[in-house]
């Protein structure tokens, strides 16, 4: 008998593991690993961005003249500037840099920050402010201005205008104290938004540029920034503005005049018809600098130089920055062209659908238009040959026509030409039986119905041994009770009666 029941105890031990070994999930270290080529992936990973923006210096064209310059197509130019970026916006692609991301002096050029914080805090453009004595304190007497004078009142526009056109120092302290309640409070603004666009090595210190130690940005900032302002539709028509008349309190039809030597005058041999601004800059600390924006057909260009030359060699009576940037802009037309990779509409892919009776597939098409800017001699089938689609490899139902489910981007030789959302092309509706089949198989697979198994695993268990156990010793006691009353003499006695 007891070896029975060491045996039964024996037994409920096992089956208990045996429980417990199928309902608990594996451990990390002892689960099947994944398909061993995705942790290889890495292994051949170009690791020549050492700029740490995330754009890979492997480009497919050749290195200009110019020490630390990476461009994208051969024959670059070669610019005085110290610091130098030029990108297409479609694409983001990075056509030529030149120690974008060295910290630099920007001047003036700081303004397209001041005047992008004013457009996105000031509705009404009509809006007056009244020029103080302290929007004149820490502007030098030969610093550029627009002659506005203590007590003048000025509208938002026409400082805007003076801000951007004959770049006024006084125009942006004057701004700066209307928005920020403050200069410095507006600074701050200036600072915080900068680091909202992903500006990694600017600081401002001031809202119009004059030269401080720690005021300082990038080529690529620069380009962050003007991209952001150039959304504005106000802002572009400004950039884009050679002369101004202003209306004060004290003068009427007051004529100001860009300093953008590009656009200035249009008979002058080194205006270039295709810029559309946007802002110029100089101190002797900072040199020549300019952040440009041009336009040829669809094709479209940012370009900054910073610490360009005093004199261009061409034409010395301008200064290098408006003929580096130029430059840059022809020979970013000539090499490039614009494309359209994919149009509204195209189907590029098709993934599976769960949970529906209508189709076990979905078909996603381009939300938009993608046109970039590649090289003239890139075969666009090239870039479709194998694209990076970022799109789950299945759905489930409901799924509306038009939802966004992904996106694709478009490369090659290592260089990204552009990305555009992808969207289903047509509704799938929901089955509510496969639906709730669904959650019931969910459950069945979760942690809680595991966590169910093994409490019912050991509760069936301990009741076994309890059974086991307990159930016995009361076997035997009355086993034992029911003996002792056989062999007591009066329970035999009244047995016999």
């Amino acid at each position: 008998m007891k070896n029975n029941t060491k045996l039964c105890r024996l037994t409920a031990f096992l089956l208990c593991l045996v429980l417990l070994f199928v309902a608990a999930p594996l451990p990390q270290s002892f689960a099947a690993p994944d398909d061993e080529d995705s942790v290889s992936d890495t292994t051949d990973t170009d690791t020549s961005d050492t700029d740490g923006d995330g754009t890979s210096d492997t480009t497919q064209g050749n290195t200009a003249s110019n020490a630390n310059v990476i461009a994208a197509a051969a024959d670059a130019p070669t610019v005085t500037a110290e610091a130098a970026l030029l990108v297409s916006p479609d694409s983001g692609m990075v056509l030529y840099e030149k120690n974008a991301d060295e910290r630099r002096y920007p001047a003036s050029t700081t303004k397209i920050m001041t005047a992008l914080i004013v457009l996105e805090n000031v509705t009404d453009l009509s809006e007056t402010v009244t020029a103080e004595a302290s929007d004149f304190e820490h502007v030098t007497a030969d610093s550029s201005n627009a002659g506005i004078k203590e007590g003048e009142v000025v509208t938002v526009e026409d400082l805007l205008y003076a801000l951007m056109l004959p770049s006024a120092n006084e125009a942006a302290y004057m701004l700066a104290r209307h928005v920020g309640g403050t200069w410095e409070n507006f600074v701050d603004m200036m600072n915080q938004r900068a680091t909202e666009l992903g500006c990694t090595g600017t600081h401002f210190s001031n809202p119009c540029g004059l030269h401080e130690d720690d005021h300082y940005t990038t080529a690529r900032d620069l380009y962050k920034i003007a991209y952001a302002a150039m959304q504005d539709e106000t802002f572009q028509d400004i950039a884009d503005t050679v002369q101004w008349k202003m209306n004060t309190s004290l003068r009427s039809e007051y004529l100001i005049l860009t300093t953008n030597e590009l656009i200035r005058s249009s008979y002058a041999a080194y205006a270039y018809p295709f810029c559309k601004g946007i802002k110029t800059g100089h101190t002797s600390q900072a040199g020549n600098c300019f952040v440009g924006y041009a336009e040829y057909g669809d094709a479209k260009l940012y370009s900054v130089v910073l610490g360009s030359a005093d004199q261009s060699a061409d034409y010395p009576e301008i200064a290098a920055s408006f003929t580096d940037t130029s430059a840059l802009c022809k020979w970013g037309f000539s090499n490039f062209t614009s494309k359209t990779i994919v149009k509204k509409g195209d189907t590029v892919k098709e993934i599976d659908v769960n949970l529906s009776t209508d189709t076990d597939r979905l078909v996603l098409t381009t939300k938009n238009d993608l046109v970039a800017l590649v090289p003239k001699d890139l075969d666009v089938a090239k870039l479709l040959e194998d694209p990076n689609y970022t799109t789950p490899d299945e759905v489930n139902a409901p799924i509306k026509a038009g939802d966004v489910i992904g996106s694709v981007t478009y490369s090659y030789d290592g260089i990204n030409y552009g990305t555009v959302e992808l969207v289903a092309l047509s509704d799938v509706e929901l089955s509510q039986v496969l639906y709730y089949a669904d959650k019931l198989s969910h459950f069945f697979q979760s942690t809680v119905f595991k966590v169910i198994l093994i409490v019912l695993a050991v509760f069936v268990v301990l009741y076994i041994l309890f059974n086991l156990t307990f159930g016995g010793m009361r076997r035997r006691k009355q086993r034992k009770n029911l003996r002792a009353r056989y062999e007591n003499s009066n329970y035999q006695r009244r047995r016999r009666r």
